[in-house]
């Protein structure tokens, strides 16, 4: 017991109780999940695959710094950008106006946020984001309203032993379009740890698609948590592309609670060294006559190791759901891991709904082939693994998302 309490008591000893006005209810909770509850361990069946414990061992701070331009992080240089270094607002490196039917504001001038909709119980990541949360922000979607401009949130963390426990709240009004693009890149030092949240909510009718880019380093922890809700007749899309990052935990939640909803998830993953990346999905099917749609797929190279964990539910009242889950990975080395479980839970009786997933190598025949056609070896393997992962990567339907990610591609990996 006393380890186990050292490893809680690090995370968290050095750090200030946050001076944001969330709720009196959600702060006492948080608190008391750090004191009581313990890091998930491999024994903890959704972290089975995911060590979490070097992180307990660390006293991380929050500390503010300054970056000198976003020029490289700029994932859409039309958008109108808000920009948090470790978690702070930068005004300076920020636009001034947001497109006409969005407004924002910082969760640190709000006289009060919502309650949380996150959940704390045992859960200590959202705990530590809630009870420690250094900043964020919170959109606000007019009703009615087309955006035909999408909004951009980069996040840059750096430091050494620093942590931002970053919120995001987006809350999209009836029968509102709107897009969002969210950017996570690192600067500098070593055991820099991004915890971030965000809490979506989809009006009636409202249709909202959001890109994310994950691209810290190698020397970073990233553990992404969003909750998502959509009330009938709404439309939500999420691209996640993570392509850098020592160790990254993305923790999706979507209830659909409302009828001929649409739910749209897409991630791509590419890793190299040792670096490992856990995706994990839930999809709740609570009202009748909804679909959704899972694709991801993943390149491992070296020692790297992935982990998909997708979850659909169909209770009981939701009849006419269609739902699809695939999952297929590509290794590019012997030594590289992927731990793959779609599941499936089902209790209406009227429902088409499949899962699948696939791990394999790249095909020798097909290498052989392009080689004879003069191709080289390295050139094969990148066009074999980028038509793998076309099929994802052109769901971005925001060109120059696409273009920054093929960008990242051609750094990262050599791509031509």
């Amino acid at each position: 017991m006393t380890v186990i309490a050292h490893k809680k008591t690090a995370l968290s000893s050095r750090l200030e109780a946050t001076s944001i006005s969330i709720a009196n209810e959600d702060k006492a909770l948080a608190l008391g999940v750090l004191e009581n509850t313990p890091l998930p361990t491999t024994r903890t069946e959704a972290w089975k695959y995911t060590r979490v414990a070097r992180l307990g061992k660390i006293a991380f701070t929050n500390q503010e710094a300054t970056i000198s331009s976003i020029d490289k992080y700029n994932i859409d240089s039309s958008a109108p950008t808000l920009v948090f270094v470790n978690g702070h607002f930068s005004k300076e490196l920020s636009s001034n106006d947001l497109p006409e039917g969005i407004s924002w504001n910082l969760l640190s001038d709000m006289n009060a946020i919502p309650a949380t909709k996150l959940k704390l119980e045992n859960e200590v990541f959202n705990s530590l984001n809630t009870a420690h949360l250094t900043g964020g922000v919170q959109l606000t979607i007019a009703a009615n309203v087309i955006v035909g401009t999408p909004v951009q949130i980069l996040h840059i963390i750096k430091g050494t032993e620093v942590i931002s426990n970053f919120k995001v709240i987006i809350d999209a009004g009836k029968s509102s379009q709107a897009s969002v693009v969210q950017g996570y890149f690192s600067e500098d030092g070593e055991n820099k740890f991004c915890n971030v949240t965000s809490e979506i909510s989809l009006a009636e009718n409202a249709v909202l698609s959001i890109d994310k880019v994950q691209y810290e380093d190698e020397n970073s922890f990233h553990i992404s948590t969003e909750e998502v809700s959509q009330e009938r007749n709404s439309l939500f899309t999420i691209n996640t592309s993570t392509l850098n990052g020592g160790l990254v935990r993305n923790n999706l939640h979507i209830k659909v609670n409302g009828t001929n909803c649409n739910s749209v998830l897409n991630g791509v993953y590419l890793m190299k060294n040792k670096q490992h990346v856990d995706n994990h999905t839930i999809v709740d099917h609570i009202a009748a006559h909804c679909e959704s749609h899972e694709l991801y797929k993943g390149v491992m190279d070296d020692k790297s190791t992935a982990v998909f964990n997708g979850k659909v539910f169909v209770r009981p009242d939701a009849q006419k759901i269609n739902a699809f889950q695939s999952n297929g990975n590509v290794l590019l080395s012997d030594n590289a891991t992927v731990n793959s479980k779609p599941e499936l839970e089902i209790y209406a009786d009227d429902v088409k709904c499949s899962h699948g997933s696939t791990t394999g190598q790249l095909d020798d025949e097909a290498i052989f082939y392009l080689r004879a056609r003069g191709l080289s070896k390295r050139s094969a393997h990148q066009l074999m693994v980028s038509a793998f992962i076309g099929e994802v990567l052109d769901m971005i339907k925001n060109e120059n998302v696409r273009s920054y990610v093929d960008g990242l591609l051609t750094e990262r990996f050599g791509w031509e």
